[in-house]
């Protein structure tokens, strides 16, 4: 099988894997962002359980989506965002809207939902926003891997707020990298880095804990000081 007969035949795999019903239900829910349980999707797309299982093994093995697992839940979320462009593209020519009904709407409580810890570091909406906003300052790198590095602007700009960075390399643990967050389903920083920055932003009064809770408040401090990041 030469080149172009091998991508003529990969191209109608891809094409078959998204032409079918439910499976491009499924690809459309993705496309906001927000990962979703394989039962999400079902629902989603109108089958059962067992069926979607098999929906979804396809759209992997077609590297259209890939598993994350975070615990003991699996998440699914679009593999790339050359799929999502793909499938942007595909809606466009097709005509399509995007879908109104398949709209992530978490069920955690409001006031766990808006920032909380994730075992030592910080999650919900706040933590994700976080986690963009240090990506957007060109403080981090590795988003597509999951598993990152700070930039030297980064670690400048930490060790200036009074993040130890030596310490927390020494640290018996993974660095930094994304944890999915179960009530956004998108990322947060997690690792030793995102322990350091949490205890870094109690310290300096930027979040305040709650003594008998996971809930965490954000205070007007911390726009006065971080607004690039707490705005």
């Amino acid at each position: 099988m030469d080149d172009t007969t091998a991508s003529d035949f990969q191209l109608a795999r891809l094409a078959g894997a998204i032409a079918e019903p439910a499976r491009a239900r499924m690809l459309n829910c993705l496309m906001d962002g927000h990962a979703r349980t394989a039962t999400e999707l079902a629902t989603v797309a109108e089958v059962a359980a067992s069926t979607a299982s098999a929906h979804l093994a396809r759209l992997k093995e077609e590297r259209l989506v890939e598993v994350l697992v975070q615990g003991k839940h699996r998440y699914f979320r679009l593999a790339s965002d050359d799929v999502a462009a793909a499938l942007e593209s595909l809606m466009v020519v097709a005509g399509a809207p995007r879908p109104t009904t398949a709209v992530f709407q978490p069920n955690t409580p409001s006031r766990l939902r808006s920032a909380r810890t994730c075992y030592d570091h910080m999650a919900g909406t706040a933590g994700v926003a976080l986690h963009d906003r240090l990506h957007a300052q060109g403080w981090l790198s590795g988003l597509a891997s999951g598993s990152y590095e700070l930039t030297p602007d980064g670690a400048i700009a930490l060790e200036s707020l009074g993040v130890e960075v030596d310490a927390v390399r020494r640290s018996r643990r993974r660095f930094a990298c994304a944890c999915l967050d179960w009530s956004e389903r998108r990322p947060h920083l997690g690792g030793a880095l995102g322990a350091a920055w949490l205890q870094l932003s109690l310290r300096r009064g930027w979040v305040r804990q709650e003594l008998d809770g996971r809930a965490l408040t954000l205070t007007p401090k911390a726009q006065r000081e971080m607004p690039e990041l707490f705005a």
